[in-house]
């Protein structure tokens, strides 16, 4: 991991850079199947836009990843990041207790890096972590390359899982 004064371009991992869509179906059945939901997530395919935003923010910025996935996906996410050729950077992820909403605990996260560092801009498809960030004055890059069913979007909201 590189730690250098450049800003910090931060972007979301599912919907943003990594194609859920083969495992929602999971979030769909009730209860919902959370372990295979997130132990599906190796086999995401990558979003080429995301991909793309992300190796070219790296030319001014330094990568960094913030998502609603628990700690306990880190090695997984670590591998899939690697495997797609992204940027090592600093991945912050949700403790795996941690029920809150995304837009809440993004945004923490967010208030306490933008603290000692410059933030560019996040990158997350969650209209309301969006909403949020851009109501506390970050630049904010809607991803919005990705289809999401409505089971994994009430998730989000409702249960803080990803």
């Amino acid at each position: 991991m590189t730690h250098d004064s450049r800003p910090l371009a931060v972007f979301d991992l599912d919907n943003t850079l990594a194609d859920t869509a083969h495992r929602q179906r999971f979030l769909e059945v009730k209860p919902r199947d959370w372990a295979a939901f997130f132990a599906a997530a190796p086999d995401d395919p990558p979003l080429e836009q995301g991909i793309a935003l992300a190796l070219e923010s790296s030319r001014e910025c330094e990568v960094v990843y913030l998502t609603g996935r628990p700690e306990r996906c880190r090695k997984d996410t670590v591998a899939w990041l690697a495997a797609q050729g992204l940027p090592e950077g600093r991945i912050w992820m949700r403790r795996n207790d941690d029920r809150r909403p995304a837009r809440r605990t993004k945004l923490e996260i967010l208030k306490r890096i933008a603290g000692s560092r410059e933030v560019r801009m996040l990158v997350d498809d969650d209209e309301l972590v969006c909403d949020e960030a851009e109501r506390a004055g970050f630049k904010v890059v809607r991803a919005r390359w990705a289809s999401t069913s409505p089971a994994l979007k009430d998730a989000q909201e409702r249960e803080g899982r990803t």
